[in-house]
């Protein structure tokens, strides 16, 4: 069971992740919060704590503010979340270009994540997510080839453009594919290291060549298999942080 520090500095984290909170934006009082959640002030202390750990607040003798500079990205289990929640793997402000977007040959590691013969094709996407001038992760997402007829946004490059509160083109592909195959991803699997970027990497990101960035990848699956699975890197000054049940 969450405990109720966890449950209000989630409560925040999702604010600002979302957009609901700005940044430089003030927020309520120890005391203002721990009246409105009913809890001690010293647990809304260790909620904040958390906050101010990963980067999303800092607190000055004036109060806790949004931190102005993005210092944290979001997990992958965070962006399926919000898939879930507002159709799109971007929080406000966010942006996506893409950089590529084809059908390939991929890696025999790809491949065989796919339960694929070596010389068989997927789909590969590649791009930047960013806020403002900042870059915030470079991402590769490989999906099966039977999926792009399904889905054609998968190999289109075109830029989100939101309607009406709703995520823009390529912005939701895991609802567009859930809805076109019939499929559900289910189970969730991240793996996170510390290493330097090469050329591309630097190259997209704006930092230098064997510069530190921390990667990962993920995979998110159903009973039949892989439906998605992605590889990013962030800049070494960005945070990453995930809560997990036992």
């Amino acid at each position: 069971m969450t405990t109720p520090n966890r449950r209000i500095a989630e409560t925040y984290r999702q604010k600002i992740r979302d957009g609901v909170l700005f940044p430089g934006e003030r927020l309520p009082s120890v005391r203002e919060m721990s009246e409105e959640h009913g809890v001690a002030t010293a647990t809304v202390r260790a909620g904040m704590g958390w906050l101010r750990t990963e980067g999303w607040i800092v607190t000055t003798q004036r109060g806790s503010f949004v931190a102005d500079a993005a210092r944290n990205v979001s997990t992958p289990a965070d962006r399926l979340e919000r898939i879930r929640r507002m159709g799109s793997i971007l929080g406000a402000g966010e942006t996506k270009r893409v950089v590529s977007a084809e059908v390939i040959v991929p890696p025999l590691y790809v491949a065989e994540l796919f339960d694929q013969e070596p010389n068989e094709q997927v789909v590969r996407r590649e791009y930047i997510i960013g806020a403002g001038k900042q870059r915030l992760a470079l991402e590769v997402d490989w999906y099966p080839r039977e999926f792009a007829p399904l889905v054609p946004d998968l190999l289109s490059r075109e830029p989100g453009v939101p309607v009406a509160g709703h995520p823009g083109r390529g912005n939701d592909l895991l609802s567009q594919i859930e809805s076109a195959t019939g499929r559900t991803v289910r189970c969730g699997r991240d793996a996170i290291h510390a290493r330097t970027a090469d050329h591309r990497e630097a190259g997209h990101l704006g930092i230098p060549v064997g510069a530190p960035i921390l990667a990962g990848a993920h995979e998110w699956s159903d009973k039949e298999g892989a439906i998605v699975y992605g590889e990013w890197c962030l800049p070494a000054l960005l945070t990453i942080g995930y809560e997990y049940k036992l």
